[in-house]
C-alpha cells in the first residue's frame, strides 16, 4: 500500500530552514510535525529570495523560518522575509553530537535549521535591520574603520619622525599632536635624499590624518542626527553620549521587541548575573557572555556617571560596605544601567508603532 505524504497526513503547518552562503541559500521545507518534506538551492538574488519563499508557500502553511547567519550571509533573505511576514530566528551552529551522528552536507544543515525553530533550540528573532538601527551600523563600522586607521597613521608618523634627521625633528619637537599634524602636512619636500624622502612621508601621513579626521567628524555627526531623530531620549539619558548610544541601539536591532524582557536585554549585553554557587558558598559572578561591544558600553556610561554623579558614587560605596568587591558592585551598576536603556529603547519602539 502506498503510504500517504508528509503533507497528507501531517499539520499543513511548515517551517523553513536556510543554509545561507555568498552566491547560493539551501532552504529546506519540515512540517510541524517534524517530517522532511523537499529541499532546493536557490541563488543570492532579489529573484531568489521570491522563488525561495514562493517555493516554500506551495508546500503548506509557513509563518516561521530558521536562518542561519542573518548578520552577514543571511541578512539580505532575513530582512526579505521579515518584510513578508515571516517570523525570522537566528540559528546558530548546528547540535555537535547530530553533526557527528549525520554528518554534514547544505541539506542536512538547512534541515537542522528548521528543526531548531521546532524544537525551540533558535528562540532569538533575527534583527530586522532594515530602519535606523541599520544606519547607525554601517556609520559606526565606518567610523571604527577609520579610527583605526587614523591611530597607525599616527603612530607610523611619529615612527618616521624619530628617526628622520635630528634638525627636522627638534624642530617638531613639543608639539601637541593636532600642531605637528598640521606642521608635518605643511613641509616641504624638495630637498634631496632621505631628508626630502622623510618630508615627504611625514606629509603624505599628515594629510591622511587630516583626511580621516574629518571622516571621523562627518559620522560622528550622522551618528548624532540618527540617534537624536529616532531616540532622543537615550542622548538626554545620564552618561550616554552618541557612540554608546549607537552600540546598545545596533546589540537591540531595529526590532527590540524581540527581546521579551528587560532582563533578556541584560543578558544580551552580558550584564546579567549568573550563579556561582558552591556548597555553603552562595554567590554570583561576573557574567563574560553576551555582546561585549554593549558591555562596553554601559562600562563606560558607568564609568562616567562615577566620575560625576555622587549617587553613583555613593551606591558604590554602599555596596562595597554590605561585603561585595568592587567588580560585584559594579556588575550590579551595569545591570541597573541596562534597565534604565531598555526601557528608554522599547519606550521609543512603542510610540513609533503607536503613531
Amino acid at each position: 500500500m502506498t503510504q500517504p505524504s508528509p503533507l497528507d497526513r501531517c499539520d499543513p503547518d511548515i517551517v523553513l530552514g536556510v543554509d545561507t552562503h555568498k552566491d547560493v541559500h539551501v532552504a529546506a521545507v519540515v512540517t510541524a510535525a517534524g517530517a522532511f518534506v523537499e529541499s532546493r538551492s536557490f541563488p543570492t538574488t532579489a529573484e531568489g529570495y521570491e522563488q525561495l519563499l514562493a517555493w516554500a508557500r506551495t508546500l503548506g502553511h509557513l509563518s516561521q523560518a530558521g536562518v542561519e547567519c542573518t548578520g552577514s550571509y543571511g541578512a539580505a533573505l532575513s530582512r526579505y522575509l521579515h518584510s513578508q511576514g515571516i517570523t525570522v530566528f537566528e540559528v546558530n551552529q548546528p547540535d555537535k553530537a547530530t553533526r557527528r551522528r549525520r554528518g554534514k552536507s547544505d541539506i542536512i544543515d538547512a534541515e537542522a535549521a528548521a528543526r531548531a525553530v521546532i524544537t525551540g533550540r533558535a528562540t532569538a528573532t533575527a534583527k530586522a535591520g532594515d530602519g535606523p538601527v541599520e544606519m547607525l551600523r554601517l556609520f559606526k563600522m565606518a567610523k571604527a574603520s577609520a579610527i583605526k586607521s587614523r591611530a597607525q597613521a599616527i603612530n607610523q608618523l611619529k615612527a618616521v619622525l624619530v628617526a628622520t634627521d635630528p634638525e627636522l625633528r627638534e624642530s617638531l619637537a613639543g608639539l601637541s599632536n593636532p600642531k605637528l599634524i598640521r606642521a608635518c602636512a605643511g613641509l616641504d619636500s624638495s630637498a634631496p635624499g632621505a631628508a626630502g624622502a622623510a618630508a615627504h612621508t611625514l606629509g603624505l601621513l599628515a594629510r591622511r590624518i587630516q583626511h580621516l579626521t574629518e571622516e571621523i567628524e562627518d559620522l560622528t555627526t550622522r551618528i548624532r542626527d540618527v540617534i537624536t531623530q529616532h531616540n532622543p531620549q537615550l542622548l538626554a539619558c545620564y552618561g550616554v553620549g552618541p557612540d554608546t548610544a549607537a552600540t546598545l541601539l545596533i546589540a537591540a536591532g531595529d526590532n527590540p521587541e524581540r527581546l521579551r524582557s528587560e532582563s533578556s536585554f541584560a543578558a544580551l549585553c552580558g550584564v546579567s548575573p549568573v550563579e556561582a554557587s558552591s556548597g555553603k558558598t552562595q554567590r554570583r559572578r561576573l557574567n563574560r557572555g553576551g555582546n561585549r561591544q554593549a558591555n562596553s558600553a554601559l562600562y563606560t556610561i558607568v564609568l562616567a556617571r562615577l566620575r560625576w554623579d555622587t549617587r553613583t558614587r555613593g551606591y558604590i560605596d554602599r555596596r562595597v560596605s554590605e561585603g561585595k568587591t568592587r567588580r560585584e558592585a559594579l556588575r550590579c551598576l551595569k545591570r541597573y544601567v541596562a534597565r534604565e536603556i531598555h526601557r528608554l529603547i522599547t519606550r521609543t519602539t512603542t510610540h513609533v508603532l503607536a503613531a
